[in-house]
């Protein structure tokens, strides 16, 4: 297919084409592999949930409550977790104890 005697609205028409084509392509490759797991899983005695459970990465399961909160801003809240917030790092170079940001 030489690509360079097509028009631009060619061009775009089959790149959309090539994208329905690719995402049907990965729907039918992984039903595919479910069933080729699940034939294995069953040829060899052993229950799908007991393949998947125990060596699954444990899922994210909500957000962490905020542990600190700007006293001169009270919409600006920190968990504890990452890097300090400008406003944790003015305060502690304030002289200032964490505690006092504690929600």
């Amino acid at each position: 297919m030489d690509l360079s005697n097509m028009s631009s609205a060619d061009l775009r028409n089959l790149q959309e084409q090539v994208k329905r084509e690719l995402k049907q392509r990965e729907s039918q490759d992984l039903a595919k592999a479910r069933e080729q797991i699940l034939a294995i899983a069953q040829s060899v005695g052993v229950p799908l949930k007991d393949l998947v459970g125990s060596g699954a990465v444990r899922a994210k399961t909500g957000s962490v409550a905020p542990r600190y909160r700007n006293p001169a801003d009270a919409s600006q809240l920190w968990t504890g977790r990452g890097r300090q917030p400008k406003w944790v790092k003015d305060w502690l170079e304030a002289g200032k104890d964490i505690a006092g940001l504690k929600v």
